[in-house]
């Protein structure tokens, strides 16, 4: 069985809000500096689609998804 992690670098974060709106059960943001939060670090089937579309659509490439 193949687990995908979501690995997000924090500090490359530039608030975007894209991962947020692409995958709102895996990611989040902060309310103070709308900076990223991982919600799912191992994601569901149901929710790997929406993660890698956040990777996808992340403008400062703060997202990887990593299978284990």
């Amino acid at each position: 069985m193949t687990t995908t992690r979501v690995e997000l670098d924090e500090p490359k974060c530039v608030a975007s809000g894209q991962c947020a709106l692409a995958a709102p059960d895996v990611f989040d943001q902060r309310d103070e500096d709308g900076v990223a939060v991982l919600l799912e670090e191992y994601p569901g089937e149901e929710l790997l689609h929406d993660a890698r579309q956040a990777e996808a659509v992340c403008p400062a490439a703060a997202i990887r998804l990593v299978q284990r």
